[in-house]
């Protein structure tokens, strides 16, 4: 159960991402400056966790013995997973971008067959089996699949077909990014790496990547102004800090159980009840359509059964132990 609360307030912290974005598109500012500040007011808020925790070594180290593991994973985990959500709420409302972003409870279940488990055999002998897709999880997550359809036909059809693809495109790509460079970079680390050393290296790690597509941020736009530097601040804490610490926490909780893990990442769904409330609330913005709150309404409903389903399965797995 504590993993499940700890993804839900990670849920809440990461709805900051969406209304905040949101905010910024409207204001003006260039989604790459969205994008890049964030992980860079990130660096010195965990250069200082983790500094007080005696543990910079620890990243230190390991980067330096395993560059190519951090570097990619933190690109894909971080880069192209963010990247991907700041170019879509360039196109689309905060509510609709956190409920298409549930996406990733899909696409974190079918990317099981990409990972192993350790078991042991009669024999006493230590194996690497290849994980398998929880189908009957996938089941309940195809609601949710269901639920972002609906949402997204309506906004489709208001729209050019060009500017629904940029809005859907980035996040499929986000949604399997974020939980596959997560997990690869849960497996290099296996427990030898706190959860907040590990987002303060996969931060560093992909740095090259906001650099670069910063430097297009200011040939194309110039530097970014005093509102865009705040709210990006803002968002480097609340989504950056304290969503993706609590996050990782979750998962690291349960990483050896790819349904608990499931479980875990539907909370996530949270995040579309938490961004329509803070859109109407902070940004003035009309309820959804009709049409469009029975999708939100689905999404939600998909997540509940996924955790039911997921938590009944953990109970039974228990009793016969």
């Amino acid at each position: 159960m504590k993993p499940i609360i700890l993804g839900i307030l990670a849920a809440f912290f990461f709805a900051f991402t969406f209304v905040l974005n949101q905010s910024m598109d409207i204001a003006g500012g260039s989604w790459i400056w969205s994008a890049s500040l964030r992980y860079f007011f990130m660096v010195p808020f965990l250069l200082i966790i983790v500094a007080s925790r005696n543990k910079l070594k620890v990243v230190w180290d390991d980067i330096k013995a395993y560059p190519k593991v951090w570097l990619l994973w933190s690109t894909v985990g971080f880069g192209i997973f963010y990247g991907g959500i700041c170019f879509a709420s360039a196109f689309g409302p905060s509510w609709l971008i956190a409920g298409t972003w549930q996406l990733t409870i899909v696409s974190g279940l079918l990317l099981a067959p990409l990972f192993y488990e350790t078991s042991k055999n009669k024999h006493g002998i230590y194996t690497k089996i290849r994980r398998k897709i929880p189908f009957k999880s996938l089941t309940f997550s195809s609601i949710i699949v269901l639920g972002v359809f609906i949402m997204q036909i309506e906004f489709a059809a208001s729209i050019t077909v060009k500017d629904a693809l940029f809005c859907l495109i980035p996040i499929i790509l986000a949604s399997f990014a974020y939980p596959l460079g997560n997990r690869k970079m849960m497996e290099h680390c296996d427990g030898r790496i706190g959860v907040y050393e590990r987002v303060l290296g996969m931060t560093i790690a992909s740095m090259p990547f906001w650099i670069i597509l910063s430097v297009i941020g200011f040939l194309q736009d110039g530097l970014p102004n005093n509102q865009q530097i705040v709210q990006s601040g803002m968002v480097a804490v609340f989504s950056g800090i304290c969503a993706t610490v609590l996050f990782f926490k979750a998962t690291d909780m349960v990483r050896n159980n790819m349904t608990s893990l499931g479980a875990v990442e539907a909370t996530q769904s949270f995040e579309v009840l938490f961004a329509l409330i803070g859109e109407i609330l902070f940004l003035g913005s009309h309820l959804p359509t009709p049409l469009s709150m029975t999708g939100i309404a689905v999404v939600m409903i998909g997540m509940i059964l996924h955790s039911v389903s997921s938590s009944k399965i953990i109970i039974n797995k228990k009793r016969v132990a």
